[in-house]
């Protein structure tokens, strides 16, 4: 299926099955080294705020990364993911040892939760695919409802100003020229992913009471130079992660990051 075909599903859940038939999302953040800094970064904030016991839900799950990561290290996890492929591969990576209650479900409708329920809530994909602001508004707020009091929520954006940057310099040399933005204000077609600026992400999480703790470039400049941060050696690839966490949060490099995280407290 090509992306044309992808535009005439009106089906929501179709639609976002079908996009993940054409990305493989479960290579996406483990298939290099360059790959592995979105997640290595991510966990590096999720730890500053995981306790023993704490309960997580994993919302927009993809196909298990963060799921089984912590299942792994002794949590409880309750994962729900929306597209039909990346439920049928997160299933076939199950063990009975895990502790993982897999569900297919929607972001935008939590209900067979309760209330207050989780300690740290992670929201690390389905603002990548609902453009309808009642909608978003509906996920976040789901989130929140679900999430303890105090509980750590963490919201992950697609940049619209850094896609510009790799579409060009990776993958379409002509996309200043030809690329599916608005050439006056660098604003991006919201398809197939939905994407935002730093100031319109910090924004509407404001907009939902969210009290911001970091602002996190996750994967900074690793997808731009991934052919360079994948020639580095052993040595040179920790140096690397730890130049990148250490300007992560820097003001200035939030919007030179395919990938923004918010870490937030209920």
């Amino acid at each position: 299926m090509d992306f044309n075909a992808l535009r005439q599903i009106e089906n929501e859940q179709k639609r976002i099955s079908a996009l993940y038939e054409i990305f493989n999302e479960d290579s996406r953040l483990n298939h290099s080294n360059a790959a592995k800094v979105e997640f290595i970064t991510t966990a590096n904030f999720i730890e500053k705020h995981l306790k023993q016991g704490d309960k997580l839900i994993d919302i927009g799950a993809g196909t298990g990364e963060y799921s089984i990561h912590y299942a792994n290290k002794g949590y409880s996890v309750t994962a729900v993911e929306l597209a039909d492929n990346n439920i049928s591969v997160f299933k076939n990576k199950l063990t009975p040892d895990l502790d993982v209650n897999l569900t297919q479900g929607n972001a935008c409708d939590l209900s067979m939760f309760s209330d207050n329920t989780f300690d740290i809530v992670l929201l690390l994909g389905p603002l990548y695919h609902i453009s309808d602001l009642s909608e978003r508004k509906k996920c976040i707020n789901e989130a929140r409802r679900v999430c303890k009091q105090e509980g750590i929520i963490f919201v992950a954006y697609i940049s619209s100003d850094m896609v510009i940057l790799t579409e060009t310099f990776l993958y379409n040399s002509d996309y200043l020229k030809n690329g599916d933005y608005d050439k006056k204000t660098f604003a991006l077609e919201n398809f197939p992913f939905v994407f935002s600026t730093v100031s319109n992400a910090r924004n509407e999480l404001i907009q939902e009471r969210l009290e911001i703790l970091h602002e996190v470039a996750s994967d900074g400049l690793s997808e731009l130079l991934a052919e360079k941060i994948n020639k580095l050696d052993d040595e040179g690839f920790s140096l690397y992660l730890n130049y990148h966490l250490y300007c992560c949060e820097k003001p200035e490099m939030l919007g030179r990051s395919n990938h923004l995280l918010f870490v937030c407290k209920n």
